[in-house]
């Protein structure tokens, strides 16, 4: 279950077909735009939505947080951790080299993006488990724990 949120309300339509993608978010217009195909598997709905809105918590979450979520990556991904808790996240960690985490390369910023939009979907959208969610357990303990600490002790912002 999700944590209170506050903020504008923001627009969801579920469209016969985006194409290749499932979702799409413009945070300007404060929109999700979901593909009618996540209705078809169960527990898709929910993980997709999770993630998508957390897209809006993102953008406001303080740089001081969004710097604390990227050291607990860059613990992780100097460790060489595998795995990812959604394909989005996971097929930008695997395109990433050493040098994008060290240089802070816009490749490496928008997994960290994917990879929080993930997380809080493998945190929130109340599965028990789900093909895409390959990262190893002391790792999502660790991120777990970082929601907690971080997420969970007021209202989210959106």
């Amino acid at each position: 279950m999700l944590p209170p949120i506050e903020g504008r309300p923001i627009r969801v339509r579920v469209r016969a077909s985006l194409g290749p993608h499932l979702a799409a978010t413009s945070i300007s217009k404060r929109a999700i735009a979901l593909d009618r195909q996540v209705l078809s598997s169960r527990g898709d709905f929910e993980r997709i939505l999770v993630h998508e809105i957390f897209h809006f918590v993102w953008v406001r979450l303080s740089n001081a947080g969004r710097r604390e979520w990227e050291r607990l990556l860059e613990g992780e991904f100097s460790g060489g951790a595998e795995g990812e808790l959604g394909w989005s996240a996971e097929w930008r960690k695997n395109k990433l080299a050493r040098r994008d985490a060290d240089r802070r390369s816009p490749k490496w910023r928008r997994y960290i993006c994917e990879s929080f939009c993930d997380t809080a979907a493998w945190r929130f959208a109340g599965l028990k488990g789900h093909e895409e969610f390959t990262l190893a357990v002391k790792y999502r303990r660790a991120r777990r724990r970082w929601f907690e600490h971080c997420l969970e002790t007021g209202n989210l912002k959106i």
